[in-house]
């Protein structure tokens, strides 16, 4: 799909969704946009949604969000813990909340795993839980009939897992099968190689288990670990469905309000830093006919005042097929399939990070294109155009996302992990809408500076080490 098509089929959708019932109305824009020629013109954006929570903290300090929605009978769960993700895992055990969530469904003090599959099959639905840098999530979903069923089935997986020897045992031996894969994949090497030069020694770039890590897990580790990681005054409870504000909180109540804590709680993470000594790595990949190449720098948390223009900017210069990256090394150049650049944000920092596989003989021309758009980002207004096309890609993905309720509920409890309020839900379109030329350039000159980028390249030393001469001295490992 080429740019205008790509441009064309968004403004299509954005056309024809409306805002999601349960949401309050705003007036809509009322102007229309022409598009090239031979194109009809773009519609009026629809109207933006406006988020209708209720909002209750129980006595055990658990907060439940609740948004009532007409429509299909069913209702949505995510039970959010807060701290209790990969960030909270120790230097020994990198990747383990990842092993943690999984096991969540495995088994309780009163059915097996099979039975709780069954269990949730018999609602219409299904419960399982998912780590995050900054949380553990655990969703669940039933029809509306099943309501009150599926939420105590959420609160025994939360609240009673048993994490079975035998279970463990599986996970475990399917973990080291996965790493064993993994490892042999260059973009992995790169990922998270490039991960410990913006974050350094931070929590945030212990994403990735090691074998030592998975080994030297055992189910007494795990119900120590939940023991600290899930309590109701770390937990966000967000209920989105076919179902009135008072009966989701009387559920709620009837399974989580005799919660209580056990012990202290977690340290909070530690903020990541900043900035960072720009790095050079050549990971060694003989035989290798192609590079795998990563830039990264330092980011922003998730609650800084200039995120949603930085997420204008990492669209344009890379988070879409039509983004300049892509554009400019697949389309203009043919050096890959797919380049990319991006801005990833969490609760106490994030990171800038671009990359794509290219044939080996331009992996130098690669890392100096890549350089020119972003030099370009931060010297250059944006184009007015441009600026609409991707404030319409980046708004009518979110609103087209989030017209589906469980996608709301997962949009609202991750927010809530980074530190962004339920209000955000319908804020960050009206945001996205008011970024000028200004801000995403003074942004490409803070975050895309060439100057303070680490690059990681993986492949053979011997067909690109020449290339790589320009952008300074790599230091060479097999890691």
């Amino acid at each position: 799909m080429n740019k205008l098509m790509m441009t064309a089929a968004i403004a299509a959708a954005m056309a024809t969704t409306g805002a999601a019932p349960a949401f309050a109305r705003t007036p809509a824009a009322k102007a229309v946009v022409s598009t090239a020629s031979g194109m009809p013109a773009y519609g009026a954006d629809k109207p933006l949604p406006v988020p209708n929570i209720a909002r209750k903290t129980l006595a055990n300090g658990l907060e439940v969000w609740v948004v009532p929605r007409k429509g299909v009978p069913r209702v949505d769960y995510v039970l959010a813990m807060r701290g209790a993700g990969s960030a909270a895992d120790d230097a020994q055990h990198p990747g383990f909340a990842g092993l943690l969530a999984s096991l969540l469904n495995e088994g309780t003090a009163k059915r097996s795993s099979r039975a709780i599959a069954e269990a949730g099959q018999a609602l219409g639905g299904g419960v399982g839980g998912s780590t995050s840098q900054d949380g553990i999530t655990v969703s669940a979903n039933a029809l509306a009939s099943g309501a009150a069923d599926m939420m105590k089935l959420l609160a025994e997986v939360v609240r009673e897992p048993t994490f079975p020897e035998s279970e463990v045992a599986l996970a475990k031996a399917n973990a080291l099968q996965s790493l064993k894969v993994a490892e042999t994949q260059p973009g992995f090497r790169a990922d998270r190689a490039l991960a410990r030069t913006i974050y350094g020694d931070h929590p945030y770039a212990r994403t990735t288990g090691t074998a030592e890590s998975i080994n030297s897990t055992d189910a007494a580790l795990l119900r120590a670990e939940h023991a600290k990681r899930f309590r109701p005054d770390r937990a966000l409870l967000v209920i989105a469905g076919r179902i009135s504000e008072a009966e989701a909180v009387k559920l709620a109540e009837a399974a989580f309000g005799d919660w209580k804590a056990s012990g202290p709680a977690l340290p909070e993470t530690p903020a990541a830093r900043t900035s960072a000594e720009p790095a050079r790595l050549l990971l060694e990949r003989p035989g290798s006919v192609q590079s795998t190449v990563r830039l990264g720098r330092p980011g922003a948390s998730a609650t800084v005042a200039e995120q949603v223009p930085l997420r204008l900017a990492s669209t344009i210069i890379g988070g879409g097929f039509s983004s300049r990256i892509n554009l400019n090394l697949r389309e203009d150049k043919g050096y890959t399939y797919s380049a990319s650049a991006s801005a990833r944000m969490f609760r106490e920092g994030g990171a800038i990070t671009g990359g794509a596989d290219v044939r080996n003989e331009v992996t130098g021309k690669a890392l100096a294109e890549y350089f020119k758009e972003y030099r370009k980002l931060g010297e250059e207004l944006v184009g007015e155009d441009e600026m609409r096309m991707n404030k319409r890609y980046v708004a009518g993905t979110y609103l087209l996302t989030n017209q589906m309720q469980r996608a709301v509920a997962g949009t609202l409890a991750n927010n809530w992990l980074v530190g962004l309020p339920p209000e955000f839900l319908g804020q960050y379109v009206p945001k996205m809408q008011q970024v000028t030329a200004e801000q995403v350039r003074d942004i490409g000159r803070k975050y895309f500076d060439p100057a303070t980028q680490s690059i990681v390249v993986v492949g053979d030393k011997a067909a690109i080490a020449d290339q790589l001469k320009e952008f300074g001295e790599f230091t060479v490992t097999d890691k």
